[in-house]
């Protein structure tokens, strides 16, 4: 290891310390190669440019390429709305036609994007998955291996649903808010949600796509308190449908009858949690996976390492945040 990407590790560790694990899986692919003397050039392409866990992302990684703007360069690119997945496979055909040597991307949808990611692979560009992974399916019809760098989102959901449980009784009655349903992660976290209330014998008795916004998890929310009188808790796959939920809640009657959980721990959900109107809610530190899923992709075409020769997942820290652990 150069003296230049030993301190870059260090520096990686420091901005995101989180353990590294996987064993590697196998596709037909290219090598990475990087001209003698050039910089290897960096794609990141994210979703929901305004969502504020998609602006940590960008500030961390900005921040990290700074520190080491003689190693690499960066390029961002982010659709408007979380759904627009037309744009983001736009972008990336964009990025296999400036030839970048790597491209790190959170998938609006974990199917959809695996063509166009597949094509990059095949053009020999390092493809790395943060956030959302890849479809498994999907990626096998490709014969391409995508590495996630990201947390267990099932695990994650688990741990705010069993502090949820504890609020509640058998039998009671919840609701699940979910992200985009053709998500891996948004799929991953209802897993996790449902594994919760079964192991506490709640009824799980309406599961509906808030597409990650506050509008339309407000939406849901409202629509779930109307139909289901009983319901005592809901559980959001992000803080953006949790503040919606509160403000269906609130707009229904019945502020401090319901639960709501949410996901990712922004800022702007922590007098929410302050003041008892989210319970509880789960940082995946955003930061973190942008930083490794870069350091991942820019050591991988440093040592010029094939894509099917890279480990799978590299998985991030997960932290549960209640209103005593803010």
């Amino acid at each position: 290891m150069t003296q230049n990407m030993r301190r870059r590790v260090l520096l990686a560790g420091a901005l995101a310390a989180a353990g590294l694990s996987g064993v590697a899986r196998f596709a037909t692919d290219a090598r990475a190669e990087v001209p003698t003397g050039a910089k290897p050039k960096i794609a990141l392409v994210l979703k929901s440019m305004s969502d504020p866990f998609t602006v940590a992302m960008v500030n961390a990684a900005r921040n990290y390429q700074e520190h080491f703007s003689s190693q690499f360069s960066l390029t961002i690119r982010g659709t408007v709305k979380q759904t627009d997945t037309a744009a983001q496979i736009r972008m990336v055909d964009e990025m296999i036609k400036a030839k970048m040597n790597a491209i790190v991307i959170a998938p609006t949808d974990s199917k959809a994007l695996t063509p166009v990611l597949a094509r990059a692979v095949k053009a020999g560009i390092i493809t790395i998955a943060i956030d959302n992974p890849l479809d498994d399916s999907a990626q096998t019809a490709a014969g391409i291996t995508v590495p996630f760098v990201g947390p267990n989102n099932r695990n994650g959901a688990k741990q705010v649903g069993d502090y949820l449980a504890k609020q509640l009784k058998p039998g009671d009655q919840v609701g699940i808010i979910e992200g985009i349903s053709v998500s891996t992660n948004a799929q991953q976290r209802t897993a996790g949600s449902r594994d919760a209330m079964d192991a506490a014998s709640v009824q799980v008795v309406a599961v509906e796509s808030g597409n990650w916004e506050y509008g339309k998890g407000r939406d849901v929310a409202a629509k779930m308190l109307a139909e289901y009188a009983q319901l005592r808790a809901l559980l959001c796959g992000n803080d953006n449908m949790a503040m919606g939920a509160v403000d269906a809640i609130r707009d229904a009657g019945r502020g401090g009858d319901v639960y709501v959980t949410g996901y990712n721990a922004i800022d702007a959900i922590k007098p929410l949690l302050a003041d008892g109107r989210v319970l509880a809610t789960m940082n995946q530190f955003a930061d973190r996976q942008a930083v490794f899923g870069i350091d991942f992709a820019v050591k991988a075409v440093t040592e010029r390492r094939k894509q099917r020769e890279l480990s799978p997942l590299i998985e991030t820290p997960l932290q549960l945040v209640t209103a005593a652990k803010r």
